[in-house]
Protein backbone atom coordinates (compact mmCIF):
# COMPACT_ATOMS: atom_id res chain seq x y z
CA UNK A 1 0.00 0.00 0.00
CA UNK A 2 1.18 3.51 -0.91
CA UNK A 3 -0.01 6.93 0.45
CA UNK A 4 -1.23 9.83 -1.65
CA UNK A 5 -1.71 13.18 -1.08
CA UNK A 6 -4.06 14.34 -3.00
CA UNK A 7 -3.71 18.61 -3.46
CA UNK A 8 -7.23 20.18 -5.17
CA UNK A 9 -7.64 23.55 -6.41
CA UNK A 10 -10.42 25.65 -7.64
CA UNK A 11 -11.07 24.63 -11.22
CA UNK A 12 -14.16 23.07 -12.82
CA UNK A 13 -11.90 19.59 -13.17
CA UNK A 14 -12.18 19.06 -9.45
CA UNK A 15 -14.73 17.15 -10.49
CA UNK A 16 -12.16 14.47 -11.56
CA UNK A 17 -10.21 14.49 -8.62
CA UNK A 18 -13.12 12.38 -7.05
CA UNK A 19 -12.41 9.61 -9.26
CA UNK A 20 -8.83 9.60 -9.14
CA UNK A 21 -9.36 8.83 -5.16
CA UNK A 22 -11.65 6.09 -5.70
CA UNK A 23 -9.40 4.65 -8.63
CA UNK A 24 -6.32 5.26 -5.87
CA UNK A 25 -7.67 3.00 -3.02
CA UNK A 26 -9.57 0.65 -5.61
CA UNK A 27 -5.31 -0.06 -6.27
CA UNK A 28 -4.91 -0.72 -2.99
CA UNK A 29 -3.77 2.81 -1.93
CA UNK A 30 -4.26 5.29 1.35
CA UNK A 31 -5.58 8.85 0.51
CA UNK A 32 -5.62 11.75 2.29
CA UNK A 33 -6.88 14.79 0.67
CA UNK A 34 -6.01 18.78 0.77
CA UNK A 35 -8.53 21.11 -0.71
CA UNK A 36 -8.34 24.90 -1.57
CA UNK A 37 -10.99 26.88 -0.26
CA UNK A 38 -11.65 27.85 -4.22
CA UNK A 39 -12.19 24.20 -4.85
CA UNK A 40 -14.70 23.70 -2.18
CA UNK A 41 -16.97 26.01 -4.64
CA UNK A 42 -16.74 23.17 -6.98
CA UNK A 43 -16.37 20.18 -5.03
CA UNK A 44 -17.34 19.44 -1.50
CA UNK A 45 -15.19 17.84 1.35
CA UNK A 46 -17.87 15.12 2.28
CA UNK A 47 -17.17 13.91 -1.59
CA UNK A 48 -13.60 12.82 -0.80
CA UNK A 49 -14.31 12.39 3.30
CA UNK A 50 -16.58 9.23 2.15
CA UNK A 51 -14.48 8.52 -0.45
CA UNK A 52 -11.26 8.26 1.37
CA UNK A 53 -12.49 7.58 4.55
CA UNK A 54 -10.60 10.28 6.19
CA UNK A 55 -11.27 14.04 7.18
CA UNK A 56 -10.24 16.70 4.22
CA UNK A 57 -8.33 19.61 5.43
CA UNK A 58 -8.53 22.87 3.98
CA UNK A 59 -6.86 25.24 6.61
CA UNK A 60 -3.91 25.22 8.68
CA UNK A 61 -5.52 26.30 11.21
CA UNK A 62 -8.11 23.51 11.78
CA UNK A 63 -7.00 20.50 13.54
CA UNK A 64 -6.68 17.35 11.75
CA UNK A 65 -8.52 14.33 13.93
CA UNK A 66 -5.75 11.89 12.36
CA UNK A 67 -2.90 13.65 13.21
CA UNK A 68 -1.32 13.60 10.02
CA UNK A 69 -2.28 10.05 9.74
CA UNK A 70 -3.22 8.30 6.38
CA UNK A 71 -6.14 5.46 6.65
CA UNK A 72 -4.91 2.46 7.86
CA UNK A 73 -2.14 3.67 9.95
CA UNK A 74 -1.50 4.44 13.84
CA UNK A 75 -1.93 8.28 14.78
CA UNK A 76 0.66 9.74 15.86
CA UNK A 77 -0.35 10.49 20.23
CA UNK A 78 0.70 14.45 19.70
CA UNK A 79 -0.79 16.31 17.32
CA UNK A 80 1.66 17.58 14.83
CA UNK A 81 1.50 19.98 12.35
CA UNK A 82 -0.67 19.10 9.58
CA UNK A 83 1.19 20.46 6.70
CA UNK A 84 4.71 18.74 7.93
CA UNK A 85 3.04 15.38 8.96
CA UNK A 86 1.08 14.62 5.68
CA UNK A 87 4.17 15.57 3.83
CA UNK A 88 6.47 13.60 5.54
CA UNK A 89 4.15 10.13 5.72
CA UNK A 90 3.08 10.22 2.10
CA UNK A 91 5.01 8.71 -0.48
CA UNK A 92 4.17 11.04 -3.44
CA UNK A 93 2.28 14.69 -3.15
CA UNK A 94 -0.07 15.15 -6.64
CA UNK A 95 -1.75 17.93 -6.87
CA UNK A 96 -5.07 17.68 -9.38
CA UNK A 97 -5.87 19.87 -10.44
CA UNK A 98 -3.09 22.68 -10.53
CA UNK A 99 -5.02 25.98 -11.31
CA UNK A 100 -2.60 28.80 -12.68
CA UNK A 101 -2.71 31.03 -9.46
CA UNK A 102 -1.83 27.34 -7.16
CA UNK A 103 0.92 26.95 -9.48
CA UNK A 104 1.87 30.74 -9.88
CA UNK A 105 2.51 30.60 -6.16
CA UNK A 106 4.00 27.22 -6.21
CA UNK A 107 6.52 28.59 -7.98
CA UNK A 108 7.05 32.06 -5.98
CA UNK A 109 7.90 29.31 -3.02
CA UNK A 110 4.41 31.04 -1.36
CA UNK A 111 2.64 29.26 1.52
CA UNK A 112 -0.15 30.72 2.53
CA UNK A 113 -2.57 27.71 2.54
CA UNK A 114 -2.41 24.46 3.54
CA UNK A 115 -1.95 23.34 0.47
CA UNK A 116 0.85 25.70 -0.83
CA UNK A 117 2.60 25.18 2.46
CA UNK A 118 2.27 21.60 1.79
CA UNK A 119 4.47 21.90 -0.43
CA UNK A 120 6.98 23.94 -0.02
CA UNK A 121 7.57 21.04 2.88
CA UNK A 122 7.41 18.38 0.88
CA UNK A 123 10.28 15.81 0.46
CA UNK A 124 8.31 13.18 -1.47
CA UNK A 125 7.58 13.53 -5.21
CA UNK A 126 5.50 16.57 -6.33
CA UNK A 127 3.49 16.11 -9.19
CA UNK A 128 1.30 18.58 -10.61
CA UNK A 129 -1.49 18.38 -13.09
CA UNK A 130 -2.37 22.12 -14.97
CA UNK A 131 -5.87 22.44 -15.91
CA UNK A 132 -7.07 25.92 -16.85
CA UNK A 133 -8.34 27.95 -19.49
CA UNK A 134 -6.06 27.43 -22.25
CA UNK A 135 -5.34 31.17 -22.92
CA UNK A 136 -4.16 30.99 -18.90
CA UNK A 137 -1.94 28.01 -19.90
CA UNK A 138 0.09 29.46 -22.72
CA UNK A 139 0.24 32.74 -20.72
CA UNK A 140 3.99 33.46 -20.35
CA UNK A 141 3.72 33.63 -17.14
CA UNK A 142 2.25 30.18 -16.08
CA UNK A 143 4.69 28.73 -18.64
CA UNK A 144 7.51 30.32 -16.96
CA UNK A 145 6.11 29.11 -13.89
CA UNK A 146 5.61 25.56 -14.87
CA UNK A 147 9.45 25.20 -15.79
CA UNK A 148 11.20 26.98 -12.76
CA UNK A 149 8.82 24.04 -10.98
CA UNK A 150 10.58 21.50 -13.21
CA UNK A 151 13.68 22.70 -12.13
CA UNK A 152 12.99 22.37 -8.78
CA UNK A 153 12.48 18.69 -9.15
CA UNK A 154 8.61 18.69 -9.35
CA UNK A 155 6.62 16.21 -12.32
CA UNK A 156 4.61 18.44 -14.55
CA UNK A 157 1.89 16.12 -16.22
CA UNK A 158 1.19 18.06 -19.49
CA UNK A 159 -3.09 18.31 -19.71
CA UNK A 160 -4.76 17.55 -22.77
CA UNK A 161 -5.84 19.31 -26.01
CA UNK A 162 -10.44 19.39 -26.32
CA UNK A 163 -13.26 20.98 -25.26
CA UNK A 164 -12.60 23.50 -22.02
CA UNK A 165 -15.44 24.44 -19.35
CA UNK A 166 -15.74 27.60 -21.11
CA UNK A 167 -19.22 26.60 -23.79
CA UNK A 168 -17.65 26.70 -27.34
CA UNK A 169 -13.96 26.84 -26.20
CA UNK A 170 -11.19 23.86 -27.67
CA UNK A 171 -7.70 24.10 -26.76
CA UNK A 172 -5.27 22.91 -24.04
CA UNK A 173 -5.64 23.17 -20.84
CA UNK A 174 -7.54 19.35 -19.95
CA UNK A 175 -6.68 17.83 -16.86
CA UNK A 176 -6.00 14.07 -17.44
CA UNK A 177 -8.01 11.66 -17.14
CA UNK A 178 -7.93 9.85 -13.75
CA UNK A 179 -5.93 6.91 -14.53
CA UNK A 180 -3.30 8.87 -15.78
CA UNK A 181 -3.40 10.63 -13.00
CA UNK A 182 -2.86 7.46 -11.11
CA UNK A 183 -0.36 5.94 -13.59
CA UNK A 184 1.26 9.31 -12.85
CA UNK A 185 1.17 8.42 -9.21
CA UNK A 186 2.50 5.04 -9.36
CA UNK A 187 5.73 5.91 -11.75
CA UNK A 188 6.68 8.36 -9.22
CA UNK A 189 6.44 5.50 -6.43
CA UNK A 190 9.07 3.27 -8.94
CA UNK A 191 10.95 6.07 -9.50
CA UNK A 192 11.56 7.05 -5.97
CA UNK A 193 12.84 3.87 -5.16
CA UNK A 194 14.52 2.68 -8.13
CA UNK A 195 17.91 3.47 -6.34
CA UNK A 196 17.21 1.71 -3.40
CA UNK A 197 20.36 0.47 -1.80
CA UNK A 198 22.79 1.93 -4.13
CA UNK A 199 25.34 4.55 -3.86
CA UNK A 200 25.82 7.11 -6.05
CA UNK A 201 29.15 9.37 -6.08
CA UNK A 202 28.73 12.73 -8.24
CA UNK A 203 31.85 15.15 -9.03
CA UNK A 204 29.96 19.07 -9.33
CA UNK A 205 31.36 22.39 -10.15
CA UNK A 206 34.67 23.94 -11.58
CA UNK A 207 37.65 23.32 -9.72
CA UNK A 208 40.30 26.45 -9.30
CA UNK A 209 43.75 26.20 -9.20
CA UNK A 210 45.84 29.34 -7.45
CA UNK A 211 47.99 31.40 -8.84
CA UNK A 212 48.77 33.28 -5.95
CA UNK A 213 46.39 33.98 -2.91
CA UNK A 214 43.82 35.41 -4.72
CA UNK A 215 44.01 34.81 -8.07
CA UNK A 216 43.42 31.98 -9.89
CA UNK A 217 42.99 29.65 -13.16
CA UNK A 218 39.32 28.32 -13.01
CA UNK A 219 35.99 28.06 -15.56
CA UNK A 220 32.55 29.10 -15.80
CA UNK A 221 31.07 26.20 -14.23
CA UNK A 222 28.42 26.44 -11.63
CA UNK A 223 27.23 23.09 -10.40
CA UNK A 224 23.92 22.92 -11.50
CA UNK A 225 24.13 19.81 -13.49
CA UNK A 226 26.06 17.68 -11.17
CA UNK A 227 23.55 18.90 -8.16
CA UNK A 228 20.47 18.17 -10.55
CA UNK A 229 21.73 15.13 -11.02
CA UNK A 230 22.73 14.40 -7.73
CA UNK A 231 18.89 15.55 -6.64
CA UNK A 232 17.43 13.06 -8.88
CA UNK A 233 19.24 9.90 -7.77
CA UNK A 234 18.43 10.98 -4.13
CA UNK A 235 14.72 11.22 -5.69
CA UNK A 236 15.12 7.50 -6.64
CA UNK A 237 16.39 6.40 -3.81
CA UNK A 238 20.22 6.13 -3.43
CA UNK A 239 22.67 7.28 -1.42
CA UNK A 240 24.05 10.30 -2.52
CA UNK A 241 27.22 12.01 -2.07
CA UNK A 242 28.53 15.05 -4.23
CA UNK A 243 32.15 16.50 -4.53
CA UNK A 244 31.34 19.84 -4.68
CA UNK A 245 34.19 22.51 -6.44
CA UNK A 246 33.62 25.65 -5.43
CA UNK A 247 29.60 25.02 -5.84
CA UNK A 248 27.26 27.88 -4.19
CA UNK A 249 24.02 26.22 -5.01
CA UNK A 250 21.20 25.12 -2.00
CA UNK A 251 22.11 21.90 -0.57
CA UNK A 252 19.49 19.22 -0.30
CA UNK A 253 18.74 17.73 3.24
CA UNK A 254 19.64 13.39 2.75
CA UNK A 255 22.49 14.16 0.17
CA UNK A 256 26.34 14.71 1.37
CA UNK A 257 28.27 17.48 0.12
CA UNK A 258 32.16 17.67 0.57
CA UNK A 259 33.48 20.97 -0.25
CA UNK A 260 36.95 21.04 -2.42
CA UNK A 261 38.74 23.98 -4.56
CA UNK A 262 41.30 22.39 -6.69
CA UNK A 263 41.97 19.20 -9.02
CA UNK A 264 43.94 17.72 -6.60
CA UNK A 265 41.67 18.02 -3.91
CA UNK A 266 38.77 17.27 -6.01
CA UNK A 267 40.97 13.95 -7.29
CA UNK A 268 41.24 13.07 -3.01
CA UNK A 269 37.57 13.46 -2.24
CA UNK A 270 37.01 11.25 -5.29
CA UNK A 271 39.08 8.82 -4.87
CA UNK A 272 38.75 8.48 -1.24
CA UNK A 273 34.80 7.72 -1.68
CA UNK A 274 35.08 5.85 -5.02
CA UNK A 275 35.34 2.44 -3.47
CA UNK A 276 31.90 2.51 -1.77
CA UNK A 277 29.79 3.75 -5.09
CA UNK A 278 27.73 1.98 -7.04
CA UNK A 279 27.84 4.72 -9.65
CA UNK A 280 29.98 7.95 -10.20
CA UNK A 281 28.75 10.34 -12.17
CA UNK A 282 31.86 12.91 -13.36
CA UNK A 283 30.01 16.43 -14.02
CA UNK A 284 32.61 18.46 -12.42
CA UNK A 285 34.84 20.70 -14.67
CA UNK A 286 38.34 19.76 -13.66
CA UNK A 287 40.79 21.60 -15.05
CA UNK A 288 43.55 20.29 -16.79
CA UNK A 289 46.45 22.34 -15.83
CA UNK A 290 47.56 23.70 -13.07
CA UNK A 291 49.93 26.84 -11.68
CA UNK A 292 53.69 24.83 -10.91
CA UNK A 293 54.69 27.00 -8.24
CA UNK A 294 51.68 29.31 -6.72
CA UNK A 295 52.67 32.32 -5.30
CA UNK A 296 52.27 32.36 -1.15
CA UNK A 297 51.30 36.12 -1.28
CA UNK A 298 49.61 38.26 -4.19
CA UNK A 299 51.51 39.10 -6.79
CA UNK A 300 51.91 42.90 -7.71
CA UNK A 301 52.52 44.53 -10.83
CA UNK A 302 55.15 46.88 -10.24
CA UNK A 303 56.89 43.75 -9.27
CA UNK A 304 55.97 41.04 -11.96
CA UNK A 305 56.09 43.98 -14.80
CA UNK A 306 54.59 44.74 -17.78
CA UNK A 307 54.16 40.67 -18.16
CA UNK A 308 52.95 37.68 -16.20
CA UNK A 309 54.07 34.54 -17.40
CA UNK A 310 52.84 31.43 -15.86
CA UNK A 311 54.10 27.89 -16.42
CA UNK A 312 51.26 25.63 -16.47
CA UNK A 313 51.82 21.76 -15.63
CA UNK A 314 49.33 18.97 -15.87
CA UNK A 315 46.72 17.90 -12.95
CA UNK A 316 45.80 14.44 -11.90
CA UNK A 317 42.95 12.51 -14.73
CA UNK A 318 40.81 11.40 -11.90
CA UNK A 319 38.85 9.09 -14.52
CA UNK A 320 41.94 7.37 -15.82
CA UNK A 321 43.52 7.15 -12.15
CA UNK A 322 39.60 5.18 -11.16
CA UNK A 323 39.19 3.30 -13.81
CA UNK A 324 41.70 0.54 -13.53
CA UNK A 325 40.78 0.59 -10.07
CA UNK A 326 36.74 -0.58 -10.76
CA UNK A 327 35.00 -3.29 -8.61
CA UNK A 328 32.71 -5.70 -11.01
CA UNK A 329 29.00 -3.94 -11.18
CA UNK A 330 30.62 -0.14 -10.92
CA UNK A 331 29.50 2.20 -13.31
CA UNK A 332 31.59 5.05 -14.78
CA UNK A 333 29.98 7.73 -16.19
CA UNK A 334 31.88 10.64 -17.71
CA UNK A 335 31.23 14.45 -18.68
CA UNK A 336 32.80 16.22 -21.64
CA UNK A 337 32.44 19.50 -23.12
CA UNK A 338 33.68 20.00 -26.85
CA UNK A 339 33.49 21.94 -29.21
CA UNK A 340 32.24 21.86 -33.20
CA UNK A 341 32.23 19.48 -35.57
CA UNK A 342 34.20 16.77 -33.72
CA UNK A 343 32.50 17.10 -30.24
CA UNK A 344 31.09 13.31 -30.86
CA UNK A 345 34.09 11.71 -31.97
CA UNK A 346 36.02 13.76 -29.09
CA UNK A 347 33.89 12.49 -26.45
CA UNK A 348 33.56 8.97 -28.52
CA UNK A 349 37.51 8.85 -27.79
CA UNK A 350 37.61 9.57 -24.50
CA UNK A 351 34.61 7.08 -23.41
CA UNK A 352 37.25 4.18 -25.35
CA UNK A 353 40.35 5.66 -23.97
CA UNK A 354 39.65 5.80 -20.33
CA UNK A 355 37.33 2.81 -20.40
CA UNK A 356 34.17 4.52 -19.21
CA UNK A 357 30.51 3.51 -19.47
CA UNK A 358 28.66 6.24 -20.40
CA UNK A 359 29.86 9.69 -21.70
CA UNK A 360 27.52 12.74 -21.49
CA UNK A 361 28.69 15.09 -23.79
CA UNK A 362 28.24 18.92 -23.79
CA UNK A 363 28.85 20.70 -27.11
CA UNK A 364 29.96 24.26 -26.06
CA UNK A 365 29.60 25.95 -29.24
CA UNK A 366 26.05 26.17 -28.81
CA UNK A 367 24.66 28.94 -27.43
CA UNK A 368 22.81 29.39 -23.93
CA UNK A 369 23.63 25.58 -22.51
CA UNK A 370 26.17 24.04 -20.34
CA UNK A 371 28.62 26.33 -18.40
CA UNK A 372 26.48 28.73 -16.05
CA UNK A 373 23.25 28.39 -17.77
CA UNK A 374 20.14 27.17 -16.81
CA UNK A 375 19.45 24.68 -19.57
CA UNK A 376 21.29 22.44 -20.90
CA UNK A 377 21.46 20.18 -24.07
CA UNK A 378 23.66 16.86 -23.99
CA UNK A 379 24.29 13.64 -26.08
CA UNK A 380 24.54 10.62 -23.70
CA UNK A 381 27.33 8.07 -25.40
CA UNK A 382 27.67 3.85 -24.61
CA UNK A 383 29.87 1.35 -26.95
CA UNK A 384 26.79 1.25 -28.79
CA UNK A 385 24.58 3.24 -28.49
CA UNK A 386 23.96 7.32 -28.77
CA UNK A 387 20.96 9.22 -26.75
CA UNK A 388 20.42 13.46 -27.43
CA UNK A 389 18.44 15.19 -24.88
CA UNK A 390 16.96 18.18 -26.49
CA UNK A 391 17.34 21.32 -24.52
CA UNK A 392 15.74 21.61 -21.45
CA UNK A 393 16.11 22.50 -18.02
CA UNK A 394 18.92 20.98 -16.05
CA UNK A 395 16.57 19.01 -13.59
CA UNK A 396 14.92 17.60 -16.75
CA UNK A 397 18.24 16.58 -18.29
CA UNK A 398 19.35 14.67 -15.43
CA UNK A 399 16.38 13.10 -15.54
CA UNK A 400 17.10 11.64 -18.96
CA UNK A 401 20.85 11.02 -18.72
CA UNK A 402 19.45 8.53 -15.05
CA UNK A 403 17.37 7.18 -17.39
CA UNK A 404 19.11 6.18 -20.04
CA UNK A 405 22.14 4.87 -17.42
CA UNK A 406 19.83 2.99 -16.03
CA UNK A 407 17.61 1.45 -19.33
CA UNK A 408 21.00 0.24 -20.42
CA UNK A 409 21.56 -1.91 -16.52
CA UNK A 410 21.27 -5.20 -18.37
CA UNK A 411 22.81 -4.42 -21.51
CA UNK A 412 26.12 -6.00 -22.38
CA UNK A 413 28.16 -2.53 -21.94
CA UNK A 414 26.99 -0.93 -18.70
CA UNK A 415 25.51 -3.16 -15.89
CA UNK A 416 24.22 -1.21 -12.72
CA UNK A 417 24.39 -2.98 -9.84
CA UNK A 418 21.11 -4.03 -8.01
Amino acid sequence: MARLLLGVSGGIAAYKAIELARLAIKAGHAVRVIQTEASTRFVGTASFAGITGAPVLISEWEPDPLRGAFPGDPAPEHAPLSHLELVERADAFLIAPGSANTIAKLAAGQADNLLTAAAVACRRPLIVAPAMNGAMYEHPATRANLARLRERGATILEPGTGSLASRGEHGIGRLPEPPELLAAFEAALRASHELDGLNVLVTAGGTREPIDAVRYVGNRSSGRMGFALAEEAARRGAGVTVVAANVSLPRRTGITYVDVRTADELAAATQERFEAADLLLMAAAVADYRPAAPHAGKLKKDVTGAELVLRLVRTTDVLATLAPRRRPGQVLVGFAAEHGDEAVAHARSKLERKGLDAVVLNDASTPGIAFDAPENEVTVLTKSAELHVPRASKAEVATAILDAVLSRRSSSDMKVPR
